[in-house]
């Protein structure tokens, strides 16, 4: 886990910050195309995309196809103003590779990176979200309308170095961002 101490930290955050704020997305949320279809494309656990069975390469083809991604209901689109093409998804469509931690107690910030490069900062919109699958945890970051990402195993560990006793249930792990609780789990 990346931590700074002090003003390099704030700038780190704030220039990430920045730069997703900059970045323009296309409003697929707003696009509604009458033609539709699939495409065999999928997106695998790990965040690997697959195209006819093989792995993307070029990492700014998937980061542009990421850009026009839309969850609708339990089913993932690629949109454009045109065409709204099925694609499969077998978790979630992104992963957090890294933890960046700002501050302490209260003022503490989690700033996660995901696998096409985007910045999400877990505050009361980008809520943290620990499930569990066949017996394990299974943490997710909300990253933007509807979409999530799923923490990688080394991600969720630096995560729960970060936990406290829960201020509400001293049997559950918690971890605060933003200055808000986050349930990580019984200890």
């Amino acid at each position: 886990m990346a931590q700074n101490g002090g003003s390099r930290a704030d700038t780190l955050f704030q220039t990430l910050l920045d730069e997703q704020a900059s970045e323009k997305r296309p409003p697929v949320d707003q696009w509604q195309p009458e033609r539709s279809g699939s495409i065999d494309i999928r997106i695998a656990r790990d965040g690997t995309w697959y195209h006819e069975g093989s792995p993307i390469q070029r990492a700014a083809m998937v980061k542009l196809f990421s850009t026009i991604l839309r969850r609708d209901g339990d089913d993932y689109f690629l949109v454009t103003p045109v065409e709204k093409l099925a694609i499969e998804v077998e978790d979630a469509p992104f992963q957090a590779v890294a933890l960046t931690r700002d501050g302490d107690g209260a003022e503490q910030r989690l700033l996660f990176t995901t696998n096409v490069g985007d910045h999400v900062v877990a505050d009361g919109d980008h809520r943290l979200d620990v499930q569990e699958r066949d017996g394990e945890p299974a943490p997710y970051v909300h990253v933007r309308n509807n979409l999530w990402a799923l923490l990688s195993r080394n991600v969720f560990y630096e995560l729960v170095d970060l936990g406290e006793r829960a201020p509400d249930d001293p049997a559950r792990l918690a971890v605060r961002s933003c200055g808000t609780w986050f349930d990580l789990g019984r200890t």
